[in-house]
């Protein structure tokens, strides 16, 4: 079998593809990614001379390019290119949209055209908004909040649509947020982490009380396997770690798991443009299908801090140029 995986320089992309060439030996996997800033090759360096891996260079906006990945012909095609940063979408909306609902039809397209057999749309929780109270389940209605949560929906409804008019055989994930090793360095634990390893403050939005559930990169990608192998086509399926955590509780754990201090190296600066206040799954219909997380949160945790201590050559090159720009626009107002 051959899989196309979108944006697998990424950071859950790499990480399914790397648990599919490791636990899948009947499967080969083509990665399509433009190489934007997140795109990162060094996260798949340990696999890139595996026989069964084939990287091409391209953006999933463009036809050509896509038609070029599939080939003779592929047996799914698993999207996680997308722009997904919240605080860039603030910034500039644009790019959001053009590569999460462009890029998400011309790959349906090329799957409508091509009688791709399985499609799998990687999603996100905050397409449901803010959840005052209970949790969100896959028939809740969506009410994205942000220009990128808003591209997240626009996204999985031409995935359904496409179901509905064309039958296409289409699955999507929402998952909530993730963790983990290779994980670029403007998300909450790296940006935090790599701040406290050099001894600079962490920026906290707001009194620091969001709720997010939090959910380890390998259980990410085990679950996106799982769907892609066992989920009913047209259907939705929520991917939760139940492990609930104000931002305030996970900055305390990354401070005190770096030996810092939250007197010294914490700063509360202005809260984010419609800060969706709590995100929550009902997880049921997935852990239905076989699913559950494997990694408990406190040891994920310590292993990723520890991870970004052993492997600073990995993040701290991108620690520079645009990055630092990008940071100063975002964090202007400290």
């Amino acid at each position: 079998m051959r899989w196309l995986v979108t944006g697998g320089l990424g950071f859950i992309g790499s990480q399914f593809i790397r648990l599919v060439l490791r636990e899948r030996a009947e499967v080969s996997v083509v990665n399509l990614d433009a190489m934007t800033y997140a795109g990162n090759p060094a996260n798949l360096r340990d696999v890139e001379h595996d026989p069964r891996y084939r990287f091409h260079k391209g953006d999933i906006c463009d036809a050509g390019a896509v038609a070029e990945a599939i080939g003779p012909g592929v047996d799914a095609i698993v999207n996680f290119a997308a722009e997904t940063h919240v605080d860039r979408s603030i910034l500039d909306p644009k790019d959001f949209l053009h590569t999460d609902i462009l890029g998400t039809h011309v790959l349906l397209e090329a799957q409508r055209e091509r009688g791709v057999r399985r499609y799998l749309q990687v999603s996100t929780d905050e397409v449901y908004g803010d959840v005052a109270a209970g949790d969100s389940t896959e028939s809740d209605p969506l009410r994205p909040r942000s220009p990128y949560a808003a591209s997240k929906a626009g996204a999985d409804l031409q995935v359904l649509a496409y179901h509905v008019t064309y039958g296409a055989p289409v699955l999507i994930t929402r998952g909530s947020n993730t963790y983990g090793p290779r994980q670029y360095p403007e998300k909450i634990v790296p940006l935090f982490v790599t701040n406290l390893i050099d001894n600079q403050p962490v920026p906290v939005y707001g009194d620091g009380e969001q709720i997010r559930d939090w959910l380890h990169v390998e259980d990410h990608a085990r679950a996106i396997l799982h769907v892609l192998e066992r989920g009913k086509t047209g259907n939705v399926y929520n991917v939760g770690g139940a492990n609930p955590r104000t931002n305030l509780e996970l900055t305390r754990l990354l401070v005190e798991g770096c030996g810092r201090s939250m007197e010294t190296h914490v700063e509360h600066v202005t809260d984010r443009l419609g800060h969706d206040r709590r995100y929550a799954l009902d997880t049921a219909k997935l852990r239905a299908l076989g699913w559950s997380p494997r990694v408990p949160f406190d040891e994920g945790l310590r292993s990723t801090v520890a991870w970004y201590r052993a492997n600073e050559s990995w993040w701290r090159p991108l620690k520079t140029g645009e990055y630092l720009e990008y940071y100063k626009r975002q964090y202007a107002q400290r």
